[in-house]
């Protein structure tokens, strides 16, 4: 299989799950905004800055995923437990992003200013007491663990039987997230842990694990782990290899994102590691700046040229093939309905195509 160029378009697979799920978390996140209001006026701020992030956008692709486990092993595809759990994943989604920008000092989240970065912003606009950037760090971080803790209550509501699946991938996701911090802060470019990384801080839980937690959901985890991982492994590396792409190939206007926040950061990505490995010995000084926080616009884009030159695009683009197409043939044979084998062959590919 050869994953098409032209970007993809949302399919039918998608679209069917995530207005559900919206739906529930602007029920969920309105429903909180008047608990804690009535608290205190001022703890309606960091339910709306989750809100403006969790319903601002995004492909929900998770629950996505999750819903279609459960379609795929005979769940019913009205049970409101399987809404429950997608927004869940979206919620756990929100935890991860705003610590990571907070971690990775990012700016910019799907075209917003940052949540510790508005924070901050409001410090110094009251002159309140102490340093703003602690103060807007200290405040994101309590909105992430305040999303994580929704998404816990939603899983919790949904079913006993998921619980040690979304208790694993919750481990994967923070230890995944601290492989990414060590070697960023390490330089690393090896190619197989940079895949690694990859793998453990996004892939798993954009992908595998969600197919988990809807099969759990229908009873049939025990029956479908192994076939639902030999595909969701390949798709959720497919996807962040993807994302990997898109840092430095992608439409700014769409990724929501400056284009070589990565490369700033010096993330180990496979993309960075590729690059490394073939890059000629009079480029080295100019990857040797990778992980400058003043790493010009200028020096991306020869970055970028030199990624082409030397065959590192081209090496990611033909793994990203490879991935889906392992995932896809290994669908043949598995006991789950034929809508959820054509929902997830589509997905599949629009995780490789995707362009935000």
């Amino acid at each position: 299989m050869t994953t098409p160029r032209t970007p993809a378009i949302a399919p039918p697979g998608l679209r069917v799950v995530a207005d559900r799920v919206e739906d529930r978390l602007q029920r969920l996140l309105d429903r909180e905004r008047a608990r804690w209001s009535q608290v205190d006026p001022d703890l309606a701020a960091p339910v709306d800055t989750l809100a403006e992030l969790v319903l601002g956008g995004g492909k929900r692709l998770r629950p996505a995923f999750c819903y279609w486990g459960f379609v795929g092993a005979g769940g019913d595809p009205d049970d409101p437990r399987i809404i429950d759990a997608g927004a869940a994943f979206e919620l756990l989604q929100a935890f991860a992003v705003i610590h990571d920008d907070v971690m990775d000092g990012s700016s910019s989240r799907r075209g917003a200013r940052t949540a510790h970065l508005r924070y901050a912003d409001r410090h110094e606009e009251g002159r309140w007491r102490g340093e703003s950037r602690r103060f807007g760090e200290g405040v994101a971080i309590l909105i992430g663990n305040l999303a994580h803790v929704l998404a816990d209550q939603l899983v919790a509501e949904a079913a006993r039987g998921p619980l040690a699946v979304w208790d694993e991938l919750r481990l994967e996701l923070n230890l995944g997230q601290y492989l990414d911090m060590v070697g960023t802060a390490r330089r690393d470019t090896q190619l197989d842990r940079a895949h690694l990384v990859a793998r453990y801080k996004s892939g798993k839980y954009t992908v595998e694990r969600p197919l988990h937690v809807g099969a759990a959901l229908a009873g049939r985890f025990d029956e479908l782990a192994a076939p639902l991982s030999a595909y969701g492994d390949p798709v959720g590396e497919a996807f962040q290899l993807r994302d990997d792409w898109l840092d430095v190939f992608g439409d700014e206007a769409r990724t929501g994102k400056g284009v070589g926040e990565d490369l700033r950061e010096g993330k180990p990505t496979p993309l960075l590691a590729a690059t490394v490995a073939r890059c000629p010995a009079e480029q080295r000084p100019l990857l040797d700046r990778v992980g400058s926080p003043d790493l010009s616009v200028d020096e991306v884009l020869a970055m970028r040229d030199l990624m082409e030159d030397v065959g590192a695009r081209a090496q990611i683009e033909a793994a990203i093939d490879q991935l889906v197409a392992r995932a896809v043939a290994s669908l043949d044979g598995v006991a789950i309905t034929p809508e959820a084998r054509v929902a997830l062959v589509d997905l599949a590919t629009f995780v490789a195509t995707r362009t935000h």
